[in-house]
Formats: structure tokens, C-alpha cells, sequence
């Protein structure tokens, strides 16, 4: 009986322990050797997938800023809502007359993603006639930094999105001059080469550019969003496809509309998720509200998904947009982690490695070979003096894990953050 109890002792000192509790107490130590983070507000979450028991749950039931971490709601109301991605409303009045629109679907002529099969089926009709939405969609969401508009993160939402509602400003290493993309933009680029006149900039109420020639180095790309509208809208997709397009009138009311598919699924969630697309997180939102109440309605789709997690989500959610843009979401780390999960529970971990980015995190001391990249497929969230990192952590046995690391209020540098996230992850890992 001796021998046997000194044998289950020795093998007790062996149990693995992976998944056991990494204390608060050693996690604050870690932290506080990270320069980046004093004076910062740190919330860690970190669970085995499939189980109940936190691994780290430090300062985890903390609300915090996300920025583009919001993107994995959104990302789990498409999954969760749609098996394909609608990219059009039609109805076929005749051989030559269409009707047609908008599912909130953002890719059409869009100069990064463009879904050329839409493209393609617009220019195989004669004619066409838009049916536009009765509800106003506000450029912006609530919360937004008004003084991002000229930046191509802060592209309009609009009920029917076309070239990602950006024009695209191009200077090759042969041409002398600049090439827009729409064409139709040429008119409202005016041209100001005094010193003090900035690369480009577009005013604020209208469509128009000052535009310094001077200041764009050859091999140049830059996209810049413009004032969206129904008539610049039509008049835009006429022209690109080259068929005559107008508004229906009173009356022109199909009885039923046909829903057509894109096959571009995988790439538009990839800019979502790798990209970090902020119009496109706006309009799959406006998606899901279509698809559930016939409206293009940011608030209603939050209202639905945030009833629809009620029963599984440890903390109600304070969430405005899509895309993260906003200063008035806040979620706790264990919020994202549970988001996480029901992510893996609705398209598994090999559908994730292809969508979730492989971030790369070399660069710290303690993964000096960025060998940790192979094992972390996870989503960033950056804005002024925030940043987050929530994904997956593949561990020892190549068993999943879901991890939310998020830093508030930080004046360090980013890269010295992200170098911190890092260090942790790094730590995390080791421990597991």
C-alpha cells in the first residue's frame, strides 16, 4: 500500500497542467516589466476552447475601448445569419428591362475586392432601373472622429456601395500626370501647386479636391472616399457598365424579387478580418438588418444579434458599429472570448486559419524568431492610445485557445504595445 501511494503521488506531480489557472499575481508581474504598458489599463482573457474554467481572467469582466475588435461581432452576425452572401435584389420585367436593389452588399466595382460576376451580370442587361431605399442612412456612425472623413478607413456607408466609395488616385513610374478611378471624378480634382498645399485634400460638404501634383512620388496609390447619393450612384454603375440606368417610378413595384449570390464570400470576410475594412464591416451589418427586417439599419442589426447572444454572452454589450470606428463601444475581454468561441463553434479552427490573420509578432526578446506567428490567428484593434489583440492561441497538442489582450489609454508607441501584446502572448503560451 506504501509503494501505491508513493506512486500516485509521483504521478500527480506529473499531471499536466495545461488549462490550469495562471494567477493574477504573476500576470501583474509580467506586465509591469513591460515599459509600454505603465500607466495603461490591461484586461486579459484566456480560456481553453470547449471549457468552462478561465486559464487568465485578469481584470477579464473590465469594460474597454476594442476599435476593430468589434469587426469579430460582426463577423459572427454574417456567419451566423448568412449560409451565402446575397449581393443583389432583381426582378426581370422582360429581356430588357431590370429591376434591381440593394442588399447592403459592398464590393461592386470596388477597386481592392471587386466582385466582377456582379459586375459582369449588371453588363449583361439592356436596360436598368434602381429601386432605391426609402430609409436615409447617415455617412457616419455614431461616434465616429468627424475629422477622419478624408481617409479611406472612414469611406461613407450608403445604401448601394460602388468603388467602395473611394476614388482611386494613381501615379505610375511612367506617367507624368495622375489617373483617377471613376473617371467621372476628373471634373472635381482641381489642381494647386503652391508649397503649402497638402497631397490632397477634399473638402468636407462637397465633391471636390484641391490636388498638389507636386507632392506624389511615382509608384503612388492612395484612395479617397467621396460624398455618396443615389443620382451619383446611378449615374456611376450607367457609365462603368455602359447601360442605360434610371430611378423606377411611382407604381414599378415588383411582386417578387430574385436574390443573387456572390461567390466572393472568402475574400470580402479576409478583408474584413485581415484587412480590417471598415465599409465593409459597416455594410455587413446593413446585410444582416435587410435580410431579418427589410431595412438597411445599423441600429436594428445590433439590437437582433445582441437579443440573439443574449443567453451566452457574460456581459451586455455597449455597441454602436461595425467596424470599431466608434469611441462609444465597449466590451470586456470575456465578452471576445466567448465571441470567439461561438466563431469556432459555427466554422471551426482549419476556416479560421484561413480567414483570421497569422499575426506575425517577431521582434520581442521573448520570440526572437516570430515563431509564435505560426500560433496565433488573431484580430487587431488600433485607435488613438487603444490597442487590442483577440484571436485564437493554438497551444501545446495543438490544442485552441481564445485570448483577448486589450490595452487602454497607452502614450507608447504602438509598435512598443504590440511588442508588449507579444511579450505576453509569449508568456501565455509557455505557461499553457
Amino acid at each position: 500500500m506504501r509503494i501505491f501511494y508513493i506512486t500516485t503521488f509521483v504521478c500527480l506531480i506529473f499531471v499536466p497542467t495545461m488549462g490550469q489557472k495562471i494567477s493574477d499575481r504573476k500576470i501583474r508581474r509580467e506586465i509591469k516589466r513591460i515599459e509600454a504598458f505603465k500607466s495603461a489599463s490591461i484586461a486579459i482573457a484566456l480560456k481553453k476552447i470547449k471549457t468552462t474554467k478561465s486559464v487568465v481572467s485578469y481584470y477579464d469582466d473590465h469594460y474597454m475601448t476594442p476599435a476593430s475588435n468589434t469587426k469579430l461581432l460582426t463577423f459572427l452576425g454574417a456567419v451566423q445569419n448568412f449560409d451565402s452572401l446575397p449581393n443583389l435584389l432583381y426582378y426581370k420585367e422582360s429581356d430588357s428591362i431590370t429591376h434591381f436593389k440593394s442588399t447592403g452588399y459592398p464590393l461592386l466595382l470596388h477597386p481592392l475586392y471587386e466582385d466582377v460576376d456582379l459586375t459582369n451580370f449588371f453588363k449583361e442587361q439592356k436596360q436598368l432601373v434602381y429601386h432605391p431605399e426609402k430609409e436615409k442612412i447617415a455617412r457616419f456612425g455614431r461616434g465616429w472622429s468627424w475629422d477622419d472623413y478624408p481617409y479611406y478607413y472612414s469611406a461613407e456607408k450608403s445604401s448601394f456601395p460602388i468603388y467602395g466609395n473611394v476614388v482611386k488616385v494613381e501615379k505610375d513610374s511612367l506617367a507624368s500626370s495622375l489617373m483617377l478611378s471613376p473617371t467621372s471624378f476628373l471634373k472635381k480634382f482641381q489642381i494647386d501647386s503652391l508649397e503649402s498645399t497638402q497631397k490632397l485634400h477634399h473638402l468636407e460638404t462637397k465633391n471636390q479636391f484641391l490636388l498638389n501634383p507636386k507632392k506624389w512620388q511615382a509608384n503612388t496609390v492612395a484612395y479617397y472616399p467621396f460624398l455618396t447619393g443615389d443620382s451619383l450612384f446611378v449615374s456611376l454603375l450607367s457609365k462603368a457598365v455602359n447601360r442605360p440606368t434610371r430611378f423606377a417610378v411611382v407604381g414599378e413595384r415588383p411582386n417578387k424579387w430574385k436574390t443573387n449570390y456572390t461567390h466572393n464570400t472568402d475574400r470580402l470576410y479576409q478583408a474584413l478580418l485581415q484587412d480590417s475594412d471598415n465599409l465593409i464591416a459597416e455594410s455587413i451589418l446593413l446585410m444582416i438588418a435587410k435580410k431579418r427586417t427589410d431595412t438597411l439599419n445599423t441600429e436594428k442589426a445590433i439590437q437582433l444579434l445582441k437579443a440573439d447572444w443574449k443567453s451566452f454572452l457574460p456581459d451586455p454589450l455597449e455597441w454602436v458599429d461595425g467596424s470599431g470606428l466608434s469611441r462609444y463601444n465597449m466590451f470586456t475581454p470575456r465578452s471576445l472570448v466567448t465571441v470567439l468561441e461561438e466563431i469556432h463553434q459555427n466554422i471551426g479552427m482549419e476556416k479560421i486559419k484561413i480567414l483570421f490573420p497569422s499575426t506575425s509578432l517577431s521582434g520581442i526578446k521573448k520570440d526572437p524568431k516570430g515563431r509564435l506567428a505560426s500560433y496565433v490567428y488573431a484580430k487587431t484593434g488600433t485607435l488613438r492610445h487603444n490597442l487590442c489583440l483577440s484571436g485564437y492561441l493554438i497551444g501545446p497538442k495543438e490544442t485552441p485557445y481564445v485570448f483577448s489582450i486589450m490595452v487602454n489609454h497607452t502614450t507608447a508607441p504602438n509598435k512598443a504595445v504590440r511588442d508588449g501584446i507579444g511579450t505576453i502572448l509569449a508568456y501565455l503560451r509557455k505557461k499553457l
